[in-house]
């Protein structure tokens, strides 16, 4: 393993050692010039950023390197997939303080390289930054083709219509406060998982963490539900009723949801974020793609934008970095 810190290194050499670990591309141009050209056959191109800051977004001491490279890449890709688009190119910016390991250049490349495989077969990396900065921050740009299709936007739902979930509720949430629970010093300062203490982690536990680490979006089923005829859609980044909200208020409708159909712990599945799971609505009667869940349906709007068995969520819910970031890193 290279032991040497970024600030040891040139900007052109540890980009090509990103750009070693990450698969050829089908751009027109790719990495390396001033920017990429990709195609656009569509004629039109969804894009959406996403910024992942040491501190309010992640702990060092708690992600690897990979991790790191494969939640980045998925937030992003999530986001693409909740317009029905298929995602086509990502470009990321990455600011490091210069004692960063070269290593962990490495680590992050390969985690973005997996995340596309596994979850945007045909996405790659085409472009980006580097920088210096005394917080490690990672910006993604991902790019997207909605293949002829219209957006499948948040403001779509109207009443009657199912609500629809496809991947997980509550578990990232639950892996977060095993973390903050566990691996915590008395001085409230986060401290590496060991392989002792990460062996006392029950398997719901072990599972929890994973997915708030690199979580696993249903990228694919984006544009699949655009191809069913999903009304609304979106990526669950902040909590299923914060994120409901959203296409509640942007819909002019509320929101029900059935609390036996979120499962054993309807609260954490509603006030749970980071699993990346995509919310939907569709017309009553259509056959749901597989992979989606039905747990609730459109209404009228009333003075709630979000009731659970017909009782107004109380809330607020869900992640809102200026309320809740505790001010650590680590």
């Amino acid at each position: 393993m290279d032991e040497r810190t970024v600030g040891e290194l040139s900007e052109g050499a540890i980009l090509r050692r990103i750009l070693d670990r990450l698969p050829e591309t089908d751009a027109i141009v790719g990495p390396g010039d001033d920017a990429a050209v990709i195609s656009a056959p569509d004629g039109r191109v969804v894009a959406t950023t996403d910024t992942l800051v040491h501190g309010p977004d992640f702990r060092l001491a708690w992600s690897s390197a990979f991790d790191l490279g494969w939640k980045a890449a998925a937030v992003n890709l999530s986001d693409v997939a909740a317009m029905g688009a298929r995602p086509t190119a990502l470009l990321v910016a990455l600011a490091m303080p210069d004692d960063t390991p070269v290593a962990f250049v490495d680590g992050f490349a390969d985690g973005l390289a997996a995340a596309c495989a596994e979850l945007a077969p045909g996405c790659a990396v085409e472009g980006g930054d580097l920088t210096v900065s005394d917080t490690l921050t990672i910006a993604v740009t991902a790019l997207g083709s909605l293949d002829g299709r219209e957006p499948v936007r948040r403001s779509g739902a109207v009443p009657a219509d199912v609500v629809a979930i496809a991947g997980d509720l509550g578990i990232a949430a639950f892996g977060l406060a095993v973390l903050f629970d566990r691996f915590v010093g008395a001085d409230g300062s986060p401290f590496a998982i060991t392989a002792e203490r990460w062996a006392e982690l029950t398997a719901a536990e072990v599972t929890g963490v994973r997915r708030q680490r690199a979580p696993r979006p249903p990228i694919g089923l984006g544009p699949v539900a655009a191809q069913r005829g999903a009304t609304a859609m979106m990526d669950v980044s902040d909590g299923l009723a914060l994120d409901a909200r959203r296409m509640a208020d942007a819909s002019a409708v509320t929101i029900e949801f059935a609390a036996g159909s979120l499962g054993e712990d309807p609260a954490a599945a509603l006030n749970g974020g980071e699993d990346h799971a995509l919310l939907a609505t569709f017309p009553p009667g259509v056959e749901l793609p597989e992979g989606f869940r039905i747990v609730g349906v459109v209404r009228e709007r009333a003075e709630a934008a979000v009731t659970v068995d017909g009782v107004p969520f109380a809330g607020p819910g869900g992640w809102d970095p200026y309320r809740d970031w505790d001010y650590a890193r680590g």
